[in-house]
């Protein structure tokens, strides 16, 4: 891809890359919406044509996942961060006991906001690793009674991911998948709630997928209307106005994955993707990742030069060839390729051809 393209490769960690087809369909369909002759963002949550968009959605996310008809699908907003706090309100007692597995700096801030209303035991903390393994479930220290464990499926900053599911027994494990969902198949029978924030597989910002199973909620009257779940699924999902642009485009891109065969064939070409990139930077001597084989992330890939005095020149350059946000994380430094369900195999194979060619000429 040439410096002149009028589009780029998006290796953004959030908001990350749509599906080009999705954005056709956005752009064909804005002016006159579903023949309302106003555009998705000037429909009434509450008319009959949103509520059929908003019913199709949830009934096309629960086929990709295959959620049981226990669980609520909840549409909210506030993001990822703001369940940090609506999780620890709404699931069991005030200042009862919960457990949090710590492997990244979003888990890290989970704990920070679980604190506020909970007793919070740490299971687990892989600071002594720089945050760059997942430390061995035998060595987890759990309580025997807890509300719930919860986790991050996916740190997006350091690249760790988790490759198993926690077995819990009869606490109910909360996750937070907000950079892995829709990217494979997975068991929601074996959690209790897991949540995602949009703007990485699902849609832009603005949008929270809350899935739940139905015996852990109850009215929590104390808490603040916003925040209580109980109010969001006595009104599916429309308590306050909703999000509407947002929950459209989800629907449209659960749409396109379905169309593409559903998530065994999302993760197989997943699985294609990070091979190719972890498979170049562990045969380079100028490019590595500082991530442990067993637990990295195939959705978010931190790689680093070999001589940091190069990082700002690499991002110019590849910029100029196309390959847009690749800076990593200012905490972690160097480079960070998100390579989400919509960054097709070729925006990975035009980032390592540029590697390789940056690497010839620096390295």
């Amino acid at each position: 891809m040439g410096a002149k393209s009028q589009l780029v490769h998006n290796f953004s960690a959030g908001p990350g890359a749509l599906p080009k087809k999705v954005i056709e369909r956005v752009r064909n369909d804005f002016p006159n919406w579903n023949g309302t002759g106003m555009s998705i963002t000037e429909i009434s949550h509450r008319s009959k044509d949103f509520i059929e968009c908003a019913s199709k959605a949830e009934n096309n996310l629960r086929s990709l996942l295959n959620v049981p008809d226990d669980y609520h699908v909840l549409f909210l907003q506030g993001g990822a961060t703001l369940q940090f706090s609506m999780i620890p309100m709404n699931l069991g007692e005030k200042n009862s006991l919960v457990d949090y597995v710590v492997t990244g700096s979003w888990g890290n801030k989970a704990v920070k906001e679980a604190k506020k209303y909970k007793h919070v035991n740490i299971v687990s903390d892989s600071v002594a690793n720089n945050y760059t393994s997942i430390n061995d479930e035998n060595t987890w220290s759990r309580s025997e009674v807890a509300d719930y464990i919860h986790i991050t499926s996916n740190e997006t900053i350091a690249g760790v991911e988790y490759n198993f599911v926690p077995e819990t027994g009869n606490i109910p494990l909360v996750s937070d998948i907000s950079s892995t969902i829709l990217s494979r198949p997975l068991e929601i029978s074996k959690f209790g709630l897991v949540y995602a924030g949009a703007q990485k597989n699902i849609g832009p910002a603005g949008l929270t997928i809350v899935i739940v199973r139905k015996d852990l909620i109850n009215d929590m009257p104390k808490i603040p209307a916003l925040l209580n779940y109980h109010n969001y699924i006595e009104s599916q999902s429309m308590y306050n106005t909703p999000p509407v642009f947002s929950w459209y485009v989800a629907g449209l891109v659960f749409e396109y994955l379905l169309d593409c065969g559903g998530l065994k064939v999302i993760e197989k070409i997943n699985k294609e993707k990070s091979k190719l990139l972890y498979d170049f930077v562990d045969n380079s001597e100028f490019y590595s990742n500082p991530v442990d084989k067993k637990c990295r992330s195939r959705m978010n890939i931190p790689f680093l030069l070999k001589d940091n005095s190069l990082n700002e020149l690499f991002l110019a350059k590849s910029l100029s060839e196309g390959l847009a946000n690749l800076k990593g994380h200012r905490s972690v430094g160097g480079m960070r390729a998100s390579i989400y369900n919509a960054t097709g195999i070729d925006a990975v194979r035009d980032l390592i051809d540029f590697m390789k060619g940056f690497e010839n000429k620096f390295g």
